[in-house]
């Protein structure tokens, strides 16, 4: 994983995570390294982000959940993936934004573990993720030895 020399850098990295930036319109809010932790939100659309009967989507919360770990988790550090989600949903989200905090809560040499909390713009408690990393090697996905290959 690269090592960041700023936070628009930093920003401009994640941007390249498609699914999160262009499918959810999630972005970078914040990073800090002592201790890890990392925000990210997303303005919702309903036309895209809620149910049949108006519901915020449960993938919306995960996916944004999970783009949070991924900056907290791998930022300014060796390249990890997780191995584990728990996921809990806790209240209906309301209002127009969605907001994902991560946090470092046991940096360990192989396993790492985190906790992600998300708020609606009420400031309503709506999920909590807890997961477990994994490092790995640093995977080059420039040479077609990334995601799908």
């Amino acid at each position: 994983m690269p090592y960041f020399d700023s936070f628009d850098e930093l920003r401009a990295f994640f941007a390249k995570d498609g699914f999160a930036t262009q499918c959810l319109g999630a972005q970078v809010d914040s990073f800090e390294e002592d201790p890890y932790r990392a925000q990210v939100s997303m303005t919702l659309d309903p036309a895209r982000h809620c149910n049949a009967q108006g519901f915020v989507m449960g993938g919306v919360f995960m996916a944004l959940c999970d783009f949070a770990l991924a900056v907290c988790s791998n930022a300014n550090q060796v390249a990890c993936c997780s191995t584990n989600h728990a996921f809990e949903m806790m209240s209906r989200a309301k209002g127009q934004r969605l907001i994902a905090q991560a946090e470092c809560t046991k940096a360990g040499r192989t396993l790492s573990f985190y906790v992600v909390n998300l708020y609606d713009e009420l400031g309503t408690h709506v999920a909590r993720m807890t997961a477990t990393t994994m490092r790995t090697p640093q995977v080059d996905a420039a040479a077609g030895k990334g995601c799908g290959a």
